[in-house]
């Protein structure tokens, strides 16, 4: 039998905004000292796993954790980001070594798996925010599927973009039989598996995901299932 494709989803590690207790969102804020031993120690858990392609957001704290898990991975491989560049210089980064090719993988950045945005939320204490617009309203804001902070994006809205990107652009590298890793966040990711374990709106606002800790899915017979 043909063995199992894998999918590896990672949320990045702390980053120096979620040491403050800030709200971050799309406010682009590196890894703290913490995060970095948290993405190190994810990596160490995926070394011996199959990677053919590791996808990320635009978000620096998810393409740190990334580059840091892969620190510690078996394949040696090097990962290398497919960025977009201005028409003139498309062909610059291109591997023109054909041995090398087969010694990295690639790495695609898409703000589609970025956080979601807490519009006027963003850079504002929680506790702060809690004194200003109500516990009850800052919890509703922050655990409800359909309900977005003001200027801001709802789980509900999240999923709009993540999904589509997942299903028209990662899935068909899965069914080709290529293994994936995804770091990126919390609520990008929450929007994942709400469609992978086929969670409710009621189910998936209560899930929670550490920082650094990998989840396991493998792929069969057009099927995911969690490991």
């Amino acid at each position: 039998m043909k063995q199992a494709t894998k999918l590896i989803l990672m949320r990045h590690g702390q980053s120096m905004w979620n040491l403050l207790n800030l709200f971050t969102g799309w406010v682009d804020v590196p890894l703290s000292s913490q995060g970095i031993k948290e993405a190190l120690a994810g990596g160490k858990k995926i070394a011996n796993e199959p990677i053919d392609h590791i996808f990320t957001s635009t978000l620096i704290r998810a393409q740190m954790t990334a580059m840091l898990a892969m620190t510690h991975h078996h394949s040696k491989k090097v990962p290398v980001m497919m960025t977009e560049q201005q028409a003139n210089h498309r062909s610059w980064p291109k591997i023109h070594h054909h041995g090398r090719l087969s010694e990295v993988i690639p790495v695609t950045t898409a703000w589609q798996l970025n956080e979601r945005m807490y519009g006027e939320l963003q850079g504002m204490n929680k506790a702060e925010a809690a004194s200003i617009f109500g516990k009850e309203q800052i919890q509703q804001w922050r655990r409800s599927y359909d309900i977005a902070p003001p200027e801001g994006e709802s789980l509900k809205m999240t999923a709009a973009r993540t999904l589509p990107y997942f299903e028209q652009t990662i899935t068909p590298l899965i069914t080709q039989g290529k293994n994936i890793f995804i770091a990126a966040h919390g609520n990008s990711l929450r929007s994942i598996i709400m469609e992978l374990d086929g969670l409710s709106e009621t189910e998936v606002v209560k899930l929670e995901l550490k920082t650094g800790d990998p989840i396991y899915y493998s792929y069969q017979s057009n099927k995911f299932k969690r490991c």
